[in-house]
């Protein structure tokens, strides 16, 4: 399997994957994990900074969560697409929907 990811092309564009966070943790960072394999599956270069951020700051504190959204969008503005995953529509996903709209971002 990893042979056939690594083969199948050589220009990979690099995809935001806006899914939950909060709410149910666990079950939004397994869902998450699994949408970047798909993304990666997919031929795309999987970025979801939701998985990284936690390590390092606290969803629980009003302020860090307001500089891990910010840092994002400033991430979500490097990649050629957002793709939108996952049954439910949270609040910070909200605001980088909103964003990327603005921004006529492809979704």
């Amino acid at each position: 399997m990893a042979n056939d990811i690594k083969n199948q092309r050589a220009y990979r564009p690099l995809v935001y994957v806006c899914s939950p966070f909060s709410g149910d943790v666990e079950g939004n960072t397994e869902r998450a994990r699994r949408f970047c394999r798909f993304a990666l599956e997919q031929g795309q270069i999987p970025l979801a900074p939701h998985l990284m951020f936690p390590q390092f700051m606290t969803d629980d504190d009003p302020a860090e969560r307001e500089l891990a959204i910010f840092m994002d969008i400033v991430l979500m503005g490097k990649c050629s697409e957002l793709w939108v995953l996952g049954d439910t529509i949270s609040e910070g996903m909200a605001v980088e929907i909103e964003k990327a709209k603005k921004r006529r971002q492809p979704m």
